[in-house]
C-alpha cells in the first residue's frame, strides 16, 4: 500500500559501519534522516517520498551512506549526497554496468548519462525539485520499468 513503511531488505544493505541503525528498510533510513546534517536535507526528504510514491514495488535502505531504492532486493536507485548546494539521484541497475545492450529513452530531459546503464539527476534547492517533481516522478517510472 502506498505510504506505508516498506520493510523488505535490498540486496547488500549496508552492515558495516551501520552502528546502531537497523540492518535493512524504511527504518534504516528514517533513522539515518534523522541524524543527516546536509544544507538541503528537506530537499533529500522531499525527493525520497517523490521516488518511493512513484512506484510501489521501490524498497529503501541505506547503501553507500545514502538512501537507496530497489525492486526485489536489486538497487536500481540511489541518492549520492556529496554535494552541498546539489545532491544525485543515480539511476542504475546495480553497483556494476552491465553490457548487455540495454537501451533507455529519457522524455524527461532530466537525466545525464555516465554509461549506457547509469544515469544522473541533479537537484538543488526546493523550488528546483518542485519544478522536477512531476518529471522526476515519471523518470523513476520509466526507468523501474524497463530496467527490471
Amino acid at each position: 500500500m502506498a505510504g506505508e513503511p516498506r520493510l523488505v531488505a535490498c540486496k547488500g544493505a549496508d552492515k558495516k559501519g551501520a552502528g546502531e541503525m537497523p540492518q535493512a528498510g524504511t527504518e534504516q533510513v528514517e533513522q539515518y534522516l534523522s541524524k543527516l546534517e546536509h544544507p538541503l536535507k528537506a530537499e533529500i526528504e522531499e525527493v525520497r517520498r517523490i521516488v518511493l510514491a512513484a512506484d510501489d514495488r521501490l524498497t529503501e535502505h541505506v547503501k553507500w551512506n545514502a538512501p537507496s531504492f530497489c525492486v526485489d532486493g536489486e538497487d536500481r536507485i540511489t541518492m549520492n549526497l556529496r554535494g552541498r548546494d546539489s545532491f544525485l539521484l543515480v539511476f542504475h541497475r546495480g553497483a556494476k554496468a552491465k553490457q548487455d545492450g540495454f537501451e533507455f529513452r529519457d522524455d524527461t530531459g532530466l537525466m545525464a548519462w555516465a554509461a549506457a546503464d547509469r544515469a544522473t539527476v541533479k537537484l538543488g534547492d526546493m523550488n528546483d525539485v518542485q519544478e522536477k517533481r512531476e518529471r522526476l516522478a515519471q523518470a523513476v517510472v520509466n526507468w523501474i520499468e524497463a530496467s527490471i
